[in-house]
């Protein structure tokens, strides 16, 4: 059979076209954590336990009841009794039942055996790492197709994961073709050819996490060579033949492929490499190499390794973990003199500047490691780095995906996690106004808020006018959701309204200030008459509805003000106080990126709000409309 060479498109064309046209088979497959470094997620991974899921001593020391400690002062030490009134304690223990605060052992003052005095009071969760203060059960601990990296192993342990489910490692078929083609130097006799490069691309497609087949070489016959790829392509993922893809006349892979499937590109604009073949078969890439290795090599790389890490890019990691980059810091970072610290980052793009958000600095915050994009070093006898200063920090992350990022700084929900599922997101947990002030530094695209309007009952809509008088902004209308108060199963203090937090048998937990669940609080106490100091945790912050939610499903909390989806995941019960506009503020400049473009997508999406029915506690009207204000 004599083929025509009919083609002698562009390199770029070629890989579009070839790409728009096939699909590639993403398989998925569980495998053990052991396994699972290097490997793809294909679904979000959820935490099955949280970390820790005991109160624990921060330090070494002491813990008490604070509340019997308010008495002491310099002229006045408190003189504590062992068993009694405290109990030794060292960092990562229990926290003893009965006790609410620890005290370091160096402001122990032994007064003799059994009995110390005391000279500062200490008040409720002092050095203490309360449960799910790193990993909160239900939370996502990795987004689907993220390559799980050895640091994220730790997390994932950590949040009781023993297997995830990953893309199974693309297969792919290399059948090297002609009948001069040996594989064993002792076949090697005059007129034949050993085959040198199936062993290449066996290695390269090893290097970029692919499982390869080598297949013996097919002699020039049609049937055989038929044969030949059937049983490749049956077997495979990706099947490439060598050589035998020119015009010559025992050329027969466009003829084989043109039976078995269907050509797509036939000769490409790349010297060496013209003669390549670019098609499908059960729906499955195919490509034909040139037989000469250098050709075939420069094809392999242009369109059989883009495949390869389309389905496991997890090869590129090491090639970004030394890069460095400039930064811009978001935040003022202050450091110890003592120390060489390294500062976990998470980075994003705005405009043309990277950004960089500094994450907790915890030593037992694994969350911090997996959510990273790069390390900040701060030096020894450095005291911090200022706001807003240009810094150097390497990459753990690729600049590729830190591009992708659409960074959204503000006010915690739930349904970030969802978002963040779908695309690349870079979000950090500020509170709304901590949004705002971020916006206004010009280092995040969105913040997300929900901050009443003390003088009119309304939401959000008088913050353009606020903060940002004569600038262009635009509020993207979001979601309403319940606020209430949660509180454990079966209520057993028998809550019924805030009045009751007053009470002595109730400990609360409560938002960090700025949040907009605070400013709700605050504003309804302050309806209601109620002084906020009769309220017993009160000050106890925490930063997310999820951690309210997980320090009122455990001990040392009774309620908790949060959205009803967060009382939900953590199974428990929920005293409505009324719905809330969640919306999101954004510059109008930022409306033409694309990544805020496939955000307000989203938010418009069926996907969307089918999400949030599942989850309750959300009253969808028309997210993603955009309001205008000067």
């Amino acid at each position: 059979m004599n083929n025509v060479f009919i083609g002698n498109l562009p390199v770029e064309k070629a890989i579009a076209l070839f790409h728009s046209q096939v699909e590639l088979n993403f398989r998925r497959e569980m495998v053990k954590l052991k396994e699972a470094s290097g490997r793809k997620t294909a679904e979000a991974v959820i935490a099955k336990k949280s970390s820790p899921d005991f109160h624990s001593a921060a330090m070494d020391g002491i813990a008490v009841n604070s509340e019997i400690t308010q008495t002491a002062s310099e002229r006045t030490p408190k003189r504590l009794f062992d068993s009694t009134d405290f109990q030794y304690i060292n960092t990562g223990n229990p926290l003893p039942k009965g006790t609410d605060s620890v005290i370091m052992i160096e402001e122990v003052i032994p007064i003799e055996n059994g009995v110390i005095e005391i000279m500062v009071p200490s008040y409720p969760w002092q050095h203490i790492r309360q449960i799910g203060e790193d990993i909160i059960k239900g939370e996502m601990v990795l987004p689907s197709n993220h390559v799980i990296r050895p640091l994220d192993l730790g997390a994932l342990m950590s949040a009781g994961i023993e297997e995830v489910c990953v893309y199974s490692k693309p297969r792919l078929g290399i059948l090297p073709t002609g009948s001069e083609i040996v594989q064993r130097l002792s076949e090697l006799a005059h007129g034949k050819i050993l085959d040198s490069s199936s062993g290449v691309f066996e290695a390269y497609a090893h290097q970029y996490g692919a499982a390869a087949t080598i297949y013996a070489p097919v002699s020039d016959d049609y049937e055989l060579l038929k044969a030949a790829v059937e049983k490749a392509v049956e077997e495979n993922d990706i099947v490439m033949t060598i050589a035998g893809s020119s015009a010559g006349s025992k050329d027969f892979t466009v003829d084989v492929l043109s039976e078995l499937g269907r050509i797509i590109v036939h000769g490409v604009a790349m010297k060496p490499g013209k003669p390549t073949i670019l098609g499908e078969i059960n729906g499955k890439p195919f490509i034909g190499l040139p037989g000469y290795p250098v050709s075939s090599f420069f094809t392999f790389d242009v369109f059989v390794r883009p495949l390869l890490t389309d389905l496991n890019p997890s090869y590129s990691s090491d090639n970004h973990e030394r890069c460095k980059m400039e930064v811009s810091l978001t935040q003022r970072i202050v450091s110890n003199l003592k120390h060489e610290e390294y500062v976990r980052m998470q980075l994003g793009y705005i405009g043309e500047k990277l950004i960089a958000t500094p994450l907790s600095r915890g030593a037992g915050s694994t969350m911090s490691l997996v959510k990273a994009d790069a390390i900040l070093v701060i030096p020894r006898e450095v005291e911090g780095m200022e706001s807003e200063s240009t810094q150097i920090v390497t990459l753990i992350s690729p600049i590729k995906t830190i591009k992708e990022k659409l960074v959204i700084n503000g006010s915690h929900d739930l349904l970030l996690d969802f978002l963040a599922d779908k695309m690349p997101i870079a979000s950090t947990h500020f509170g709304s106004m901590g949004g705002i002030i971020a916006l206004k530094k010009n280092v995040t695209h969105i913040a997300p808020v929900h901050l009443i309007d003390e003088q009119t009952g309304q939401y959000n809509k008088h913050l353009p006018n606020q903060f940002f008088k004569g600038e262009n902004m635009t509020i993207i209308e979001g979601v309403k959701r319940e606020q209430g108060i949660i509180v454990k199963k079966g209520n057993p203090k028998q809550i019924t309204s805030l009045k009751d937090l007053t009470r002595e048998d109730v400990a609360f937990v409560n938002r960090q200030r700025g949040a907009g669940t605070r400013q709700l609080l605050d504003f309804e106490l302050s309806r209601l008459g109620i002084d906020p100091r009769d309220i017993y945790g009160y000050s106890r912050e925490v930063t997310t509805h999820m951690a309210v939610a997980i320090s009122v499903a455990n001990e040392g909390a009774d309620a908790g003000l949060g959205i009803y989806s967060a009382a939900q995941h953590m199974d428990l019960d929920f005293i409505s106080i009324g719905f809330e506009h969640y919306d999101f503020i954004i510059r109008d400049s930022s409306l033409d990126d694309p990544r805020v473009t496939f955000f307000i997508s989203l938010l418009k999406s069926k996907w969307f709000k089918d999400t949030l029915d599942s989850i309750g506690g959300y009253a969808i009207e028309s997210p993603g409309t955009l309001y205008k204000a000067v």
